[in-house]
């Protein structure tokens, strides 16, 4: 069985993520959603309901190939190592994204030789949406329709009223 592991916070998950994972479930036979628990970060959803837009979101998927989401606050390379996968997907919208994403990996590499790391170019239409900058414009009021499903649109234009 080909695994794969598509780590990210998803806070909130976007337009670009779904488009990532809609593409890396035509390349395994199960799909496994890190979300990172990254308390660091100071996420705006709690884990459990990032794990839970994520089931919601991504559910229509699972004709094409298994998705499990699971957080973790492990290493990466150990948690790839715990959900069995052979490849971790990561997404690039930008050459930023491709130097950070270049260190990542020979870093990962260092740790475990026999997990690949495949890298998904982003549709260019979702190269410009960040989560942190879909949140920035929904705390100012913003149409962030363009940018995540109906559903994460809701909530999260609920999530920053109640902070008002």
């Amino acid at each position: 069985m080909r695994v794969g592991l598509y780590p990210g916070t998803f806070d909130p998950v976007t337009n670009g993520h779904l488009d990532i994972i809609g593409r890396a479930v035509k390349l395994v036979d199960k799909l496994v959603i890190g979300v990172a628990v990254n308390t660091g970060k100071g996420p705006l959803f709690s884990l459990e309901e990032r794990v839970a837009i994520l089931q919601r979101e991504t559910a229509h998927l699972t004709k094409i190939a298994e998705i499990e989401v699971r957080p973790f606050q492990s290493l990466l390379m150990h948690f790839a190592r715990d959900v069995n996968a052979q490849m971790i997907v990561r997404g690039l919208r930008a050459v930023a994204d491709f130097e950070y994403e270049f260190q990542m990996t020979a870093m990962n590499q260092q740790l475990d030789r026999e997990i690949e790391t495949v890298f998904l170019m982003a549709d260019p239409r979702h190269q410009a949406i960040a989560s942190r900058l879909v949140k920035e414009i929904a705390s100012l009021g913003g149409d962030i329709s363009k940018f995540v499903p109906a559903g994460v649109a809701e909530q999260l234009v609920a999530k920053v009223r109640k902070g008002d």
